[in-house]
């Protein structure tokens, strides 16, 4: 179903300026359970056209479905594409309402993407399906206008977990590709993680480790999403691996911005410094803006100058624009009460 400004009754968070973004709808999200439905009203900003629940793989499971939007005026040239990774614990959480619609705005197409819970099934599932999306995507390039050679990702927590490691292991077939096009890329060009997991075998360490909070997870019980999305405990090594980021981290991976809260209570902020060392180790452009005080979440992450800070990152390397990437001064975005 195509939907475009004309139509009304679409939710006010769309109203929003392009970019007040990203973290709008991503603080919102619980990563211990599952998001409440999606409203089904909702409101697009003028230029900017939706269509909803594309199956892209055929015949699929009921999830495996994405959002497109793209300009109502079409453009004279193939657009870049951010394609958007949910959050909610692998367990919630939706496509829809898309934080980054209004993206579409400053010059960009972007696809919103669904994908199995580990309620469903078990972890590769939920890559398999943001790869197979990555793939469909480009197979129909033409048809929705597309620059197949600069696509991005971004996602915040559980979706920030599944963009980095949309990044790090795109293009090395080491989970078995489903739905077809195969013949299509699952690379990506850029990743915007968001206070992500990326490192299984270490998260209970520094949780414990973290002097700012304590984590609010019972690890390896049935309460806790990190062990519920592999199907055992996090000691298990080769399944804590292979469901990992830092594990696939190589020289060719794609230039990386992290945001992370010194507070956070769900994803040990040490998770994203182990990650952006390991980036760094292998010489992959990555910025880790600190965001010191906040939680999973919070105001300050959307601050004008952090705002900003995702904007050029996307332009730098989707669009190619020379605009210099700057983190900004913790001082500007920290905040003293977490909670």
């Amino acid at each position: 179903m195509i939907y475009s400004s004309s139509h009304a009754n679409l939710n006010q968070g769309f109203t929003m300026k392009p970019l007040i973004l990203l973290i709008a709808l991503f603080t919102a999200v619980a990563f211990a359970e599952p998001a409440k439905p999606a409203p089904r009203s909702f409101e697009l900003p003028a230029g900017i056209k939706m269509e909803k629940d594309i199956a892209y793989i055929e015949g699929g499971d009921e999830a495996q479905k994405l959002d497109i939007y793209v300009p109502e005026a079409p453009s004279d040239k193939p657009l870049p594409l951010i394609v958007h990774i949910h959050g909610g614990g692998w367990i919630g959480g939706s496509k829809f309402p898309c934080p980054v619609a209004g993206m579409v705005l400053k010059g960009y197409a972007v696809a919103s993407v669904e994908y199995r819970f580990s309620q469903k099934a078990k972890f590769p599932a939920q890559i398999q399906d943001c790869q197979a999306a990555i793939r469909w995507l480009r197979a129909h390039a033409k048809q929705y206008n597309f620059d197949t050679e600069h696509v991005g990702v971004v996602g915040g927590s559980a979706g920030g977990h599944l963009s980095a490691l949309v990044g790090t292991s795109g293009g090395k077939k080491v989970f078995a590709p489903i739905g077809g096009h195969e013949e299509q890329s699952d690379k990506v060009q850029a990743v915007c993680d968001i206070f992500g997991p990326a490192d299984f075998s270490t998260v209970v360490k520094q949780a414990a480790e973290d002097k700012n909070v304590k984590n609010i997870f019972e690890f390896n019980t049935p309460k806790d999403p990190y062990s519920s999305l592999i199907g055992t405990k996090l000691d298990d090594k080769p399944k804590a691996d292979a469901v990992s980021p830092v594990h696939y981290v190589s020289q060719d991976n794609p230039p990386f911005l992290i945001l992370h809260g010194t507070h956070d209570t769900l994803v040990p902020y040490a998770q994203s410094v182990q990650l952006e060392a390991a980036l760094k180790a292998q010489g992959v452009p990555v910025w880790l803006q600190t965001l010191p005080g906040s939680g999973h979440g919070g105001p300050a992450f959307g601050r004008p100058s952090v705002i900003q800070l995702t904007q050029n990152f996307f332009d730098k390397y989707l669009k190619g624009t020379d605009v210099a990437i700057q983190l900004v001064p913790e001082s500007e975005v920290s905040v003293t009460d977490s909670k």
